[in-house]
């Protein structure tokens, strides 16, 4: 018998725990066979305890690797010349990626064939691989990180009454019938790798950041974080009809709500970005990756048509009833802005939506008002002004600076701080 190494042959002189490494990458790539008691040049050397061999082999088969591979393996006992080795026929699997078991779905633990040697698969390869057996549905595929624990969602099941046992993880698609998790279960896990990132500007535009934060964990701890710190700048305003006083937020808490849920609950998770939040003086804007699932328009979305991307996460969110029901999320939105004179907005472009919720106390300048857009422009850049900054920024005397911030303060543009030379201004 004429032995030699190849991309399809490996010869080991003894057993060792690296033949793992060998099987994985026979089966993750077109099979082949691995000699055990031939060296590397091809003379059988034979082994003292081949039966022994054949059981170290059978252990490793079934406790070192995931999925499980030996349907794909042949294990046989040869003798030549008085000698027993043993050889390990591994086909192609059709599980793949398999990997080792306490290394997991991740380089260090699949391999694949390279030439004569058993290489360490890439993270785009391995996703490749669980496209590949898994299909294209991101819920369902495999998730690369095996080890999560899901604190977090348990407390919000918890707190709703609802049970969540291997049974219901298997049913809400958390785990694979092979006990694997899913993507699935990485967003609800509280290793989530996706994230939200929070920004809040000085004025309109991006000049000036006044806060910034990426919200991280759980998507329910990372929703609940995003509200907390969107309720925490989102402003009150009273008003009064005869005695009775009205409290008013900037941005209507229930559009605020949907509009998060929203985001989370429909954007592409196969994009690795942040859905990302930015608050401006004048509106919040939530931007969500992918947009609308291919044929779907803006239009039929906005007439309640629903299609959710990630079927497995909205069915949990409506079991916990975190949503309504389907394609309500946009109406809702609609109708908290029902009858002001500000709308908001939805813009769907190739991969990416964005609701723009418009704050609901910001004042249209009058063509008279306009004349204060300079000192409006001092805001974008400090928190306070003095009468200084404004006979700076118009190029006029005292006199003429202290009339300019009378009449904004009679019109309700700006609040006065302080007295004396202590005196400031802010914008209301």
């Amino acid at each position: 018998m004429n032995l030699y190494e190849s991309e399809v042959v490996e010869l080991k002189e003894i057993y060792t725990p690296e033949i793992k490494k060998g099987i994985v990458a026979f089966a993750n790539t077109n099979g082949g066979t691995i000699y055990v008691g031939v060296q590397d040049n091809g003379e059988i050397v034979g082994l003292d305890n081949a039966n022994f061999v054949m059981q170290q082999i059978s252990n490793s088969l079934r406790d070192g690797i995931r999925p499980d591979v030996s349907m794909f393996t042949y294990i046989e006992l040869l003798c030549e010349d008085n000698k027993y080795f043993v050889k390990l026929t591994v086909s192609q699997g059709t599980k793949k990626p398999y990997y080792l078991a306490d290394k997991g779905l991740k380089p260090a633990g699949v391999y694949i064939r390279s030439g004569t040697t058993s290489a360490p698969a890439s993270e785009d390869t391995i996703r490749m691989m669980i496209k590949m057996t898994d299909g294209d549905s991101f819920e369902s595929n495999r998730s690369l990180i095996q080890e999560l624990t899901f604190i977090s969602l348990n407390k919000e099941m918890e707190r709703r009454n609802v049970e969540f046992t291997d049974v219901h993880m298997r049913n809400l698609g958390i785990l694979s019938s092979d006990n694997i998790y899913t993507n699935m279960g990485l967003l609800v896990s509280d290793q989530c790798k996706h994230s939200i990132k929070f920004a809040v500007f000085q004025g309109s535009d991006k000049l000036v950041f006044r806060d910034r934060k990426e919200l991280t964990g759980s998507l329910f701890d990372q929703l609940t974080d995003a509200f907390k710190t969107i309720d925490f700048y989102n402003g009150t305003k009273a008003t009064f009809h005869d005695l009775l006083r009205t409290d008013e937020r900037d941005y209507p808490e229930d559009a605020v709500r949907e509009a998060l849920l929203n985001a989370v609950v429909h954007r592409d998770y196969s994009f690795s970005g942040s859905i990302i939040i930015n608050l401006y003086s004048d509106r919040l804007e939530i931007i969500s990756l992918g947009g609308l699932v291919p044929g779907l328009s803006l239009e039929a979305a906005m007439l309640g048509a629903s299609q959710p991307r990630n079927e497995r996460l909205a069915g949990l969110f409506y079991r916990m009833k975190l949503i309504e029901a389907y394609g309500t999320g946009i109406g809702k939105i609609i109708s908290c802005y029902k009858g002001l004179p500000v709308q908001p907005k939805f813009e769907n472009v190739e991969g990416a939506f964005r609701v723009v919720l418009p704050n609901t106390h910001t004042k249209e300048l009058s063509i008279e008002d306009k004349k204060y857009l300079p000192i409006f422009g001092l805001f974008e850049r400090q928190k306070e002004i003095t009468r200084s900054d404004v006979e700076k920024v118009l190029g006029v005397g005292t006199t003429h600076a202290i009339n300019t911030l009378k009449e904004m303060l009679d019109k309700g543009l700006i609040n006065k701080v302080g007295n004396g030379r202590l005196t400031r201004y802010v914008v209301k």
